[in-house]
């Protein structure tokens, strides 16, 4: 089976205590990650102050030596704390996340009223390493008559 992203911190920050009042203070923070086969899929929460804002993540596999940016999209409705939006990414990694040895880092930026605002995890940054998965265990071989039914007339 493919590797697996294993996030180095709690993947679901937006289930944490305190999480609405960090993104009070921060106007930006990761809600939470999922590894896909398709990629790393996740939702960032920002604080609303103003209708037209943009929000995108910032990513490397290769420890910044080059990066790439993939745009997060409004998801609506928004939360009921009427105060916030949620965006949704798909940070599509490809064949560069089939190698066991992994490192993907990223950060989350929002623009908004001509200010700018990072989420990078108190400047760690987020990251995630590539595990191996093991297989299921299988069982002893089965007789494939074993279960059939004999019928004596």
């Amino acid at each position: 089976p493919p590797p697996l992203l294993e996030p180095l911190f709690p993947p679901q920050p937006g289930a944490s205590p305190g999480f609405a009042e960090r993104v009070r203070q921060h106007k930006v923070r990761l809600e939470w990650v999922r590894a896909e086969p398709a990629g790393l899929r996740g939702a960032v929460r920002v604080l609303n102050l103003a209708y037209e804002k943009v929000v995108s993540v910032r990513y490397t596999l290769n420890g910044w030596a080059s990066c790439a940016e993939a745009a997060a999209t409004y998801q609506p409705p928004g939360p009921a704390d009427g105060t916030t939006d949620r965006f949704a990414f798909l940070l599509p990694l490809g064949a560069a996340a089939a190698a066991a040895e992994t490192a993907l880092e990223f950060a989350v930026r929002y623009r908004v009223a001509g200010a700018e605002y990072w989420d990078n995890n108190e400047g760690k940054n987020y990251r995630l390493r590539g595990r191996q998965r093991v297989p299921p265990a299988h069982g002893p071989p089965q007789d494939p008559d074993s279960s059939a039914w004999i019928h004596f007339i």
